[in-house]
């Protein structure tokens, strides 16, 4: 048996998947109609919507079969998601990848497989529509492009599930995604005790920028801080916008020097985004950064709040600064 290898993109592949908050949510009409749909026009046993986690693959739909999810190192659908386009085995037994695999020698016994790919956000493949036959069999060009055609709706549905999780303005996580993604993050550094960090900003004078240049401007200016946060922050860390200016970023497997390296770095590239853009107007930003306990952070939302306070108190610490030097100056 050959085990599927993992695409290039893995770590962006998971946290896209994870930011729907979709893994291990009870079976929905909308992707039951389309396996039906597909078990009717195929003449098959078995349809799935296939979702593929880290080890395992997720059934958020299985009409014909009772398992809701398999290891991934043997499964099928594992190898279909490593290509942009339907991946056929017409039996499986004759196929050296899969067949002494436990799903081909014991139950449900696939001899035939079709999977396409389901794409969501920037080309990203989170698993498949999947057809399975207890036969050896094939598809014709036309049933292929009917499978696509089935696969585009379930990715439809799919869009519609990350338009929930996406800020539509920057295309990071909203509060809900954030939430989804730090916990998975956090649930996986207590469980290895790995050291996190969160960091809150809130931009500074963004209401005198709304009120000089415009809403228009404010948004870009929300914009152009995302594109701060992406180019400052690893693939493997969580950032999104809470809402308005607030923005927050989780920094997992990391000690507090390399967290103090991460705000040096986000300096850098903040200063060059200024100078570069400059727009009449510098993006500024207070930040509350802390340590994740255990002990003390039994949610997402309890590191949250404290990021907040801590922030709050930087961003009053300038304002008395602002004033008092106004004061001295008068």
């Amino acid at each position: 048996m050959q085990e599927p290898s993992y695409p290039e993109n893995e770590s962006i592949r998971i946290e896209t998947l994870r930011s729907l908050n979709i893994l291990d949510t009870p079976s929905e009409e909308r992707f039951d109609r389309l396996t039906r749909l597909a078990k009717r026009l195929f003449a098959v046993p078995i349809a799935m919507v296939s979702l593929i986690d880290v080890n395992r693959q997720w059934f958020k739909s299985c009409i014909g079969a009772n398992f809701k999810e398999t290891p991934r190192n043997i499964s099928f659908c594992g190898h279909a998601i490593l290509g942009n386009d339907i991946l056929i085995i017409p039996d499986a037994t004759l196929d050296q990848r899969f067949y002494d695999n436990p799903l081909v020698t014991d139950e449900p016994k696939i001899r035939f497989y079709a999977g396409v790919p389901l794409v969501v956000g920037d080309s990203i493949i989170v698993g498949t529509l999947c057809l399975i036959d207890h036969q050896p069999r094939t598809l014709s060009e036309e049933e292929q492009e009917l499978l696509r055609d089935l696969g585009q709706l379930a990715e439809q549905e799919l869009a519609a599930i990350r338009l929930a999780t996406i800020d539509e303005l920057t295309q990071i996580s909203n509060r809900r995604g954030f939430k989804s993604l730090a916990t998975h993050a956090l649930n996986l550094c207590k469980r290895m005790n790995k050291p996190a960090s969160l960091f809150f900003f809130d931009l500074d004078l963004f209401k005198e920028i709304n009120d000089r240049y415009g809403h228009a401007e404010g948004d870009r200016a929300l914009v152009g801080f995302s594109k701060i946060l992406q180019e400052t922050f690893r693939e493997s860390d969580v950032i999104g916008r809470l809402g308005g200016d607030e923005f927050v970023a989780l920094l997992t497997n990391a000690d507090l020097t390399e967290s103090q390296l991460i705000l040096h770095r986000l300096d850098q590239i903040r200063e060059s985004f200024n100078k570069q853009e400059s727009r009449g107007y510098d993006i500024l930003c207070s930040i509350g950064t802390i340590e994740f306990d255990a002990n003390r952070h039994q949610s997402v939302d309890d590191l949250l709040q404290d990021g907040d306070r801590l922030m709050y108190q930087q961003k009053q610490a300038k304002r008395t600064k602002a004033s008092a030097k106004t004061y001295r100056q008068e």
